[in-house]
């Protein structure tokens, strides 16, 4: 990525955080990860977004889908001011959560962009086990929420859980997500028992 086209970035999100766009018009939650190598990983928020109706927002086009979300590659220490302005903007462009990803030792940029963001939440993911404590390390009087190592569909999940406090749509389509799970467990304990050990190892 070139300067100038980080410029360009930057110019976007700041042009957005002065737009006269309307709260179902914005992204409802933000997607950050470090490096394009941490989509693999970052993925998984993807999978739960779509999964429970989010519709992720691209370039200058307004899904139709009422919840939305959009992603950015935003690194902590290549890119850093690309990260002050996504982080300060965050409110204005009207993100309500954010799930940022990094990985390696350093992992910088969750705990950075809550710091930056706030009073907006932010979600940390790991992307590596070794990258947990830099991710869930903040000081007291500066929050983060984090999942364990890999788990981006977690951090959605959580993420859908905070706006479903005030779209109760969100909350029953969680409550289905739930209740699904359940009954997939259900049916699979069920074939177990009837069926017994040897034969489910051999079906499945």
């Amino acid at each position: 990525m070139t300067v100038s086209e980080i410029q360009s970035l930057i110019d976007d999100l700041e042009a957005k955080a002065t737009s006269d766009r309307s709260a179902e018009e914005t992204p409802d939650i933000g997607i950050i990860m470090g490096s394009d190598s941490d989509l693999d990983t970052m993925y998984g928020a993807y999978e739960a977004l779509t999964e429970l109706g989010f519709e992720e927002e691209t370039g200058d086009e307004i899904p139709e889908s009422r919840f939305t979300f959009e992603t950015y590659v935003v690194s902590a220490h290549r890119t850093p001011e690309l990260m002050y302005t996504y982080a300060e903007t965050a409110s204005d462009r009207g993100l309500d959560v954010i799930i940022a990803g990094a990985g390696g030792k350093s992992a910088d940029l969750p705990n950075m962009t809550a710091s930056l963001a706030f009073p907006v939440p932010v979600i940390g993911v790991p992307v590596q086990e070794k990258s947990v404590d830099s991710v869930i390390g903040m000081p007291t009087g500066a929050p983060i929420t984090a999942v364990d190592a890999g788990k981006s569909f977690n951090a959605a999940l959580s993420a859908i859980q905070m706006l479903a406090r005030e779209h109760a749509e969100l909350e029953e389509r969680l409550l289905r997500y739930h209740d699904g799970l359940q009954a997939d467990v259900g049916s699979v304990s069920r074939d177990l028992h009837a069926s017994g050990t040897e034969t489910f190892r051999e079906q499945r």
